[in-house]
């Protein structure tokens, strides 16, 4: 735990219906990311989470999440698409996470699930405009998923192999772009520091 113990994840599904097929697919990165030891990873379900309208105050449970989430070195933001863009969700999610956002300069990796047959790519384009207004890193290759309906059994299992390790990629494109550009800045930082003690 202690190798690059830094390192926290944070993973936020857009949807909060029952048994929903966005936090299907966001379970398959979640699996993916506890596969790495020297991750923190925080999964938040915005249904246990009060999330005002903008200009209403929220409780504990809001401060907590925008504290973990200025906290994290990285965040996965997964959404359905509804009426071409990404959900009302999520667009909540991101107003309850201050102005300036606490995404500002956090590396954030995007999924979108519909069951259309082009996927999400409204909601993705959407989604990654307004996350690079409020000064994400949007990684590249956001992974969008069609006919999502068709792709999940009951028990929450990926039916198609070939979708469910494009889906767990969104985790490796992530761990790739902290391990490749946010830990050496971190260890020259602290090589600075350590110089001029």
């Amino acid at each position: 735990m202690e190798k690059r113990k830094g390192i926290r994840i944070v993973a936020i599904a857009g949807s909060v219906r029952p048994y929903n097929f966005t936090a299907k697919a966001l379970a398959l990165v979640v699996d993916e990311l506890k596969r790495h030891d020297h991750i923190m990873l925080h999964v938040f379900d915005p249904a246990k989470i009060t999330l005002p309208f903008p200009g209403l105050a929220g409780d504990e449970s809001t401060e907590h999440f925008r504290e973990v989430v200025a906290q994290a070195t990285g965040v996965v933001l997964a959404t359905p698409e509804y009426h071409g863009s990404y959900s009302s969700i999520i667009k909540l999610v991101i107003e309850n996470l201050d102005y300036p956002s606490v995404l500002s300069g956090k590396p954030i990796a995007l999924l979108g699930v519909a069951a259309g047959q082009i996927g999400a790519i409204k909601a993705l384009e959407h989604l990654r405009s307004v996350c690079s207004h409020i000064g994400a890193i949007v990684l590249p290759s956001p992974i969008s998923v069609a006919k999502v309906d068709k792709l999940f059994d009951q028990q929450g299992r990926c039916l198609d192999e070939a979708t469910e390790k494009r889906i767990r990629s969104v985790a490796t494109n992530l761990l790739n772009y902290i391990h490749n550009h946010i830990c050496p800045k971190i260890a020259l930082e602290e090589m600075v520091r350590e110089q001029n003690v």
